[in-house]
């Protein structure tokens, strides 16, 4: 594994749970980087999950620390409710810091990590990643060139079924850790999902100005756990830049992932937002007789040349979860801004907790920060 080289690009694993397979899963994918160190607050957990990768184990937060060139990146991959505190102790130590999803679940807390980070000149990003992924890229270059005109409005749906329901206690990843169902309900689907979609359209379109939007808990019984987080929620997002979104977000209705970007022209649409290389799809809008039709067989949207390192399926998803510490990684050594920058994921954490939190109450709300849309990556200009 990456972790026996003695150079090159490093990053080091803050949490050993289930999304922690996933990231090695996919740094396997980037040998270029080496893992350099785990710690997890479970010793027993961090053992069993660097054995099965062939990571060194670190004790404690300073050994990892010590463990871990300062051009190299800590990736912050405890539960949410971990996220503010191991940022904080992480920007404070002096290491530039890339976050799972959310940034923090509080927003003066994500601003005072914002603003720690700029005092010490260092990067602060957050998941998900997937926006640097072919999809996303594809579906931004076609949005750039007008393939589909001007667009208006954008659908994205990120229903994933009647979770509650579903075997979760059986749901384990390749090391044996299971899937934190209890942790996910309490957290929420809009915290942990919406993030997919929302990456992609902030990066299209840049700032969202104005979120109207409401959530409930319709399912109050989830598996026994209490505590829980709305488990439905739609938005509608004014972007500065003109177009209107409508969000939806899930774990009732049946899985669509859906995202359609409709224009003057016609649709682009893709069907997956958890694989990198979902096609995008133009279906071109004519005329026929006295019918206006958005043609059912689209044309594929594709882009030159080599994009990324795809990983394969497992579970749900076929996403290079190594996309964002890399991107990082190359930003730092570039000594470039990075496109998963703090601006980028202060702003989308304040539009996710918008909607997450709206309730029945909240109705419209202004969003206090901005962010430019991103660049693109450089193989998909």
């Amino acid at each position: 594994m990456s972790s026996t080289k003695t150079n090159g690009p490093a990053v080091a694993l803050i949490g050993c749970g289930f999304v922690a397979d996933l990231y090695m899963r996919s740094l396997q994918s980037v040998p270029q980087v080496r893992v350099v160190g785990a710690f997890d607050i479970d010793a027993d957990r961090a053992g069993a999950f660097c054995t099965h990768w062939g990571v060194p184990q670190c004790s404690t937060l300073d050994d990892l620390f010590a463990a871990l060139p300062r051009d190299g990146v800590v990736l912050n991959l405890t539960n949410p409710g971990a996220h503010f505190e191991v940022n904080r102790v992480c920007l404070q130590a002096g290491f530039h810091t890339y976050s799972e999803k959310p940034l923090a679940l509080d927003m003066d807390q994500a601003r005072a990590l914002h603003a720690l980070a700029a005092e010490k000149g260092l990067m602060l990003g957050s998941a998900p990643c997937s926006v640097l992924g072919e999809a996303a890229q594809t579906l931004a270059h076609a949005v750039r060139n007008e393939t589909a005109g001007v667009p208006r409005v954008i659908y994205a749906e990120l229903d994933d079924g009647f979770i509650s329901q579903a075997p979760v206690e059986h749901w384990k990843t390749e090391s044996g850790v299971p899937w934190p169902y209890e942790d996910e309900f309490r957290v929420g689907c809009t915290l942990e999902h919406a993030g997919y979609y929302l990456s992609w359209l902030i990066a299209m379109f840049g700032t969202v100005r104005r979120v109207v939007a409401a959530s409930a808990e319709v399912i109050p019984d989830k598996k026994g756990v209490t505590g829980t987080a709305p488990d439905f929620s739609v938005a509608t997002l004014f972007f500065a830049a003109g177009p209107v979104a409508r969000l939806t977000c899930s774990i009732v209705a049946p899985h669509d992932h859906r995202i359609r970007v409709i224009g003057d022209k016609g649709v682009l649409q893709v069907k997956q937002a958890w694989a990198n290389g979902a096609p995008v799809k133009f279906h071109k809008r004519f005329r026929l007789r006295r019918r206006l039709i958005d043609s059912p067989w689209g044309r594929r949207v594709t882009l030159p040349g080599p994009t990324h390192p795809m990983v394969g399926r497992w579970g749900a998803a076929s996403m290079n979860f190594a996309l964002g510490p890399l991107e990082m990684l190359q930003a730092i050594a570039e000594e470039r801004p990075c496109r998963l920058s703090a601006d980028f994921a202060l702003h989308l954490n304040e539009v996710t907790l918008a909607i997450q939190n709206a309730g029945d109450h909240a109705g419209v709300q202004d969003m206090t920060t901005r962010c430019d849309p991103m660049e693109p990556m450089s193989w998909a200009v």
